[in-house]
């Protein structure tokens, strides 16, 4: 299969889905691939580690999509990569489409075979494309959270880890899931007091089992969430329901009753965010304030760290990429049945329940599309 990887445009975005390793991969099982001129150096590779990894440097994204059959990406096309896009054509990247419709009907519209990271889903419900940027977004979470609560940053001026005779910082984690975990390893390491909240009490007797003293569990409901949210320093929305737009669990009306220069960190904001008055921001305008309360909003938080990210990324994909490349995605589905809840538009049909109940279009079974 002749396999493309276009450098991402996304603002301040320098994650790349390849590494040069993952492409003498595929090369080594008889693929073709190319690459983007400079698509890897925002993650430390240059075109001359690809070059020796058996990859094609091509010059512009056109030429990448012109020849490619399967695409690689790392985040969802954007309005100026839709032309480029053509029938049939395979792509393997994020998509979180139920929070675009833009983006889906882009994709219906070009019939191509859109096969998302974010909704490939093991037998055990788990989403292991989604756990190393989940990991990597967790662990950020409460390092960005500390940084705009410095007073410079329009935060409340308080250290998130406190000092002996001080409070530590009132951390609230709406989200017990991979995000979640990760934000209170990390905030609670910093010694702040931490309180994490999840509907699904098994998941709070394993995080009670396993973290620190100074993280306390508690049911996720509107209740909780309006009270702890009233003395939070920082609240983190770690809230995932694959495939489909998160629920507002943190609304407009909280915020008046919130502390004057508390920051909100929203990770779900890819998937539509948990928190009502939170919208896509860039690595380069990262935050606004609602109420007093600043807002941290950033749709690919991974991207700031891109080494880590690409590896970390690769390491999770390349698999599952090389199985659609040795077969083809109808077979590859065949054989690893957790590809088939990636598969989230074929030929101008919406194959995902979440997606097609996200605008009210019509949800077709995968299995009509697939040979």
């Amino acid at each position: 299969m002749i396999i493309g990887v276009p450098k991402e445009i996304k603002a301040h975005e320098n994650r790349v889905a390849l590494t040069p390793s993952g492409a003498e991969v595929l090369r080594q099982n008889g693929h073709s691939v190319f690459v983007e001129t400079n698509a890897g150096v925002g993650s430390g590779f240059k075109d001359a580690e690809y070059i020796d990894a058996g990859a094609n440097i091509l010059e512009s994204p056109k030429d990448v999509f012109d020849v490619a059959e399967m695409i690689l990406k790392v985040k969802e096309p954007i309005k100026s990569e839709y032309k480029l896009i053509r029938k049939g054509q395979l792509l393997f990247t994020y998509f979180h489409f139920a929070a675009s419709r833009e983006l889906t009907d882009a994709i219906i519209e070009s019939r191509a075979i859109a096969v998302a990271y974010e909704t490939v889903q093991k037998a055990d419900f788990s989403l292991p494309l989604l756990i190393p940027m989940s990991e990597v977004a967790g662990r950020m979470a409460p390092q960005e959270g500390a940084k705009y609560l410095e007073k410079a940053q329009g935060g409340r001026g308080v250290l998130l880890a406190g000092v002996p005779g001080t409070e530590p910082a009132e951390v609230m984690i709406i989200g017990g899931g991979i995000v979640g975990t990760n934000a209170a390893k990390i905030a609670a390491g910093l010694g702040a007091k931490v309180t994490i909240l999840d509907s699904n009490l098994y998941r709070l007797r394993y995080l009670d089992d396993v973290m620190p003293r100074n993280v306390v569990t508690m049911m996720s409901n509107p209740y909780n969430i309006r009270k702890l949210s009233k003395h939070a320093d920082l609240v983190i929305g770690a809230v995932l329901i694959p495939g489909a737009k998160a629920p507002h669990l943190i609304t407009k009306d909280m915020l008046k009753d919130m502390k004057e220069g508390a920051v909100v960190v929203d990770v779900s904001v890819d998937q539509g965010g948990c928190i009502e008055t939170c919208k896509p921001t860039t690595h380069e305008h990262p935050t606004y304030v609602v109420d007093g309360v600043v807002h941290y909003c950033v749709a690919n938080m991974p991207g700031a760290v891109p080494m880590t990210s690409t590896i970390a990324l690769t390491n999770a994909t390349l698999p599952y990429a090389l199985q659609l490349a040795n077969f083809g995605y109808e077979k590859a589905i065949s054989m690893n049945p957790e590809l088939r809840p990636g598969l989230n538009v074929i030929d101008g049909a919406i194959t995902y329940k979440g997606v097609a109940e996200a605008f009210g279009y019509k949800y077709e079974d995968s299995l009509n599309y697939i040979k």
